[in-house]
This record gives structure tokens, C-alpha cells and sequence, in this order.
């Protein structure tokens, strides 16, 4: 089972994520690439940062269905957010995503950065991750 925890001598973590994250020698690291708001079509679920954000989780829950996991074989996120005004609507579509995916509170480590732009100046979120998926 991939465990996730902060260790005492640390102040607590400022947001929702685990300081650290370990996967057990029988799984598999997987990497996800960076997961915008795109829609299926290619099309943006909407302009603003909450329905990107909220899109890019479905993206890697697509592809997590895929390998046959789950948002718990997450170890690790990073979320870029192309201005700080995203931050907001960014962080409110996690809370909601992460209180059903991890309603113990059981965080995947994770880090956030505020960047200048990203791939396409419509996009105002992009998230990647690593999952540990049980080998076959």
C-alpha cells in the first residue's frame, strides 16, 4: 500500500498534501504528463481556472481508469497555474475533487507553482503526476 505522511519536526503542511510519499516494491511507477482543461473534443471546459482544474483531475482520472488504479495510487502532483488570480478557482476545484477522492485526508504529496504562461495562453491550469500502480 503507497503510504503517505508528515513527519514530526516539520511545520504542518500549508495545503492539502502528505510532505512525504513511499510506494511498496511491488508496484509500478507511473508518470502522467501535464493534464489541461481539454475536453475529449479538445475543447476547453470553460475559460476560467475552477473548470480547467476540475477537467485536468478528470484527465488523469481517465488515465488512472486506464491502468487500472485510482486517484489513492497518486504519490505525487505538481498543479502550474499560469497567474496567481488562478489560484482561487484553482484551489477551490481541488478541495472539492480531494474531499471525494481522499475523504480521510490521506494527501498525495504535492507541490504547486505559479508560472508566467503555459503551453497556450488560454490555459490557466496544467497538472501531472506520478501514480504507483500495483504490478501486473
Amino acid at each position: 500500500m503507497i503510504r503517505r505522511w508528515s513527519p514530526d519536526g516539520l511545520a504542518a503542511p500549508i495545503g492539502q498534501y502528505s510532505h512525504l510519499a513511499s510506494v511498496p516494491p511491488d508496484h509500478e511507477l507511473v508518470f502522467i504528463s501535464g493534464q489541461v482543461g481539454a475536453l475529449e473534443d479538445g475543447t476547453l471546459a470553460g475559460p476560467d481556472a475552477e473548470s480547467q482544474t476540475r477537467q485536468a483531475f478528470a484527465n488523469i482520472a481517465t488515465l488512472l481508469d486506464s491502468l487500472g488504479a485510482g486517484p489513492a495510487h497518486l504519490v505525487k502532483l505538481l498543479t502550474m497555474v499560469s497567474a496567481r488570480e488562478h489560484l482561487a478557482g484553482s484551489r477551490a476545484a481541488r478541495e472539492k475533487i480531494f474531499a471525494a477522492w481522499y475523504p480521510e485526508g490521506d494527501w498525495p504529496a504535492h507541490s504547486l507553482m505559479v508560472v508566467d504562461s503555459l503551453a497556450a495562453p488560454e490555459l490557466t491550469v496544467e497538472i501531472e503526476g506520478v501514480a504507483a500502480v500495483p504490478r501486473r
